[in-house]
């Protein structure tokens, strides 16, 4: 927090330990700990978050990118390179944007329901540098008539339950749209899964970060024929948090 405030790289602060701050410097410090003693995230405080080799504006309109998030896009990055991309649920745009960024001639759209959410990811792309096609709207009612050939998708896939039992940290700064999915959890897959074949094209690919425990509802949510190549993969911390699959046209 220090080193933010006083726009200097960590190492600078050791190496100037000496150096007197402004009066001005103090109280921008002080005013930092007041919000952070309260269990404000720090990524809020500073405003500013780095995602995938991306600078990502942080606010409490959007969930803060996490580590598990920029995995799910490298995973994506090693198996797609072309195509028409949708990030569904784009909170931040930190998806969309690290898409973009990695390969500039793909035609990247993203959508959100906030359209709080959806003026942070459009300065977040303006911050970047990229051109994304932002659409405010439920899930994929704002690209009717649009199709795709990749749909990546973060959305909010915790149970009313879990909601109760998080880290305050997360429960009482984080949008709480952008985290609870229902009773059950499953509810932003189980529109999806109804929803999707209207907006992808044949042999489209799809890429989700889900919940820990949601990887065997996932494989029978999406066990038709219409689906094929499903995978589930393991975070980090070794728990399944990655699901994939490619969407067939004809069953």
């Amino acid at each position: 927090l220090l080193a933010h405030f006083l726009e200097l790289k960590r190492i600078d602060l050791y190496m100037h330990y000496d150096r007197p701050l402004a009066e001005e410097e103090l109280e921008k410090y002080r005013e930092a700990l007041r919000r952070r003693g309260k269990g404000e995230p720090i990524d809020y405080i500073m405003g500013i978050g780095h995602f995938f080799n991306c600078q990502i504006e942080t606010t409490p309109a959007a969930l803060i990118p996490r580590p598990e998030t920029e995995l799910l896009l490298e995973k994506v990055c090693l198996a797609e390179k072309r195509g028409k991309a949708l990030d569904l649920c784009t909170g931040s745009g930190c998806l969309a944007i690290g898409l973009k960024r990695h390969f500039p001639e793909m035609e990247v759209w993203g959508g959100d329901l906030s359209s709080e959410a959806l003026a942070l990811a459009e300065r977040n792309a303006k911050l970047n540098q990229v051109e994304v096609n932002w659409r405010e709207g439920d899930l994929f009612a704002p690209f009717e008539g649009e199709k795709f050939d990749l749909l990546l998708c973060n959305p909010p896939y915790i149970s009313e339950a879990e909601y109760e039992k998080l880290d305050p940290e997360v429960r009482d700064f984080e949008p709480q749209m952008a985290l609870v999915s229902g009773e059950r959890g499953t509810e932003f897959f189980e529109r999806i899964a109804r929803e999707m074949a209207l907006y992808l094209n044949d042999e489209a690919k799809f890429y989700f970060e889900i919940g820990a425990t949601q990887g065997e509802d996932l494989l029978k949510l999406f066990s038709s024929s219409h689906f094929s190549n499903l995978l589930l993969e393991q975070d980090l911390a070794g728990h399944p948090r990655f699901f994939s699959g490619v969407f067939l046209e004809k069953e």
